[in-house]
């Protein structure tokens, strides 16, 4: 029999028998990610040693752990990035990598559209004081009617543009792939990232990280931006320079960062953390019970597909 390694923490949560039974109808014999957090390098190469497949979340698959793993012949990605897997090294020696496309993307866009409202609101801020008794009021930034720019306009840019639209708002849009029907049924603006900071009161990254988008806003072209300007990444934490970042945004030249996603996960030290204008998330916008699901599923047949190809 088979044997996959599942690291995933939320994998099957609500529909674990049923995929346990799905695998081993088909000779594979599922094991768990023993630690109850992200794994690290050494945790993967060693688990990885006698292991046919992979469902993988977040958890580093470098090439290290991949000369690890000779039986290794498919890894399947709990989610769309696959920042975090040695490519490369996978294609050279015929490990077949998969992704659960479109599973979470509703729950990504509903996401970023939530912290872009709670940034803009200071919900966390008027909250924390009110329970502490302080019912003063807090001035805040509208959204309706205003400019956004999305930054990669896959399925989840997509979704934000699409909820966008339900504020009225002006949007801008970026990405290396062009759809002109898409872009022509939402009336979106088509364009390069520099006028997007010049432009836009809100910014929304939904792009991949590689070598050409990692620190894609940083100090020098976030100059330029409005000092209102509010910033949401729910895709990775390599899209944005943190130092950077948190300079604007504690001289207030931004007016405010929502983040699901970091450099380093979780973050050790991050100077943002300390900021009241940074509302931060623990890598969740993809955690509902129907992204769950749909994840979980995809994941195992993608899994199943490249293990009998």
């Amino acid at each position: 029999m088979k044997k996959v390694l599942i690291t995933p923490r939320s994998f099957g949560k609500y529909n674990r028998e049923e995929l346990i039974e799905k695998l081993r109808q088909h000779g594979i014999e599922p094991v768990f990610n023993p630690y109850g957090t992200i794994m690290n390098e050494q945790q993967m190469c060693s688990a990885l040693q006698d292991m046919d497949g992979l469902i993988v979340g977040v958890d580093p698959v470098s090439e290290e752990a991949l000369r690890q793993a000779p039986r290794l012949r498919a890894i399947a990605k709990y989610g769309v990035g696959i920042d975090n897997i040695a490519c490369a090294y996978a294609q050279e020696n015929n490990i077949a990598i998969s992704r659960t496309v479109n599973a979470n993307a509703n729950a990504v866009a509903d996401y970023a559209m939530t912290l872009l409202m709670i940034v803009a609101r200071r919900v966390v801020e008027i909250d924390e004081g009110c329970h502490h008794n302080d019912w003063s009021k807090k001035e805040a930034l509208d959204i309706y009617g205003k400019t956004i720019g999305v930054l990669g306009l896959g399925a989840i840019g997509k979704g934000v543009v699409q909820r966008a639209s339900g504020f009225d708002m002006r949007v801008y849009g970026y990405d290396i792939m062009r759809d002109d029907a898409f872009l022509n049924k939402y009336n979106v603006c088509f364009t390069d990232v520099d006028t997007i900071i010049r432009e836009c009161d809100f910014i929304s990254l939904h792009l991949p990280l590689t070598q050409e988008t990692r620190h894609i806003l940083n100090k020098d072209n976030l100059k330029r931006a409005k000092s209102n300007l509010i910033i949401v990444n729910t895709a990775r934490g390599g899209l944005l320079d943190e130092d950077a970042l948190y300079e604007l945004l504690k001289e207030r030249k931004l007016y405010g960062l929502g983040l699901d996603v970091f450099e380093q996960e979780p973050p050790q030290n991050s100077k943002l953390l300390t900021l009241p204008n940074v509302i931060v998330s623990s890598h969740t916008a993809a955690s509902t019970q129907e992204a769950i699901n749909a994840m979980s599923r995809m994941a195992v047949e993608n899994l199943i597909c490249s293990l009998e190809a």
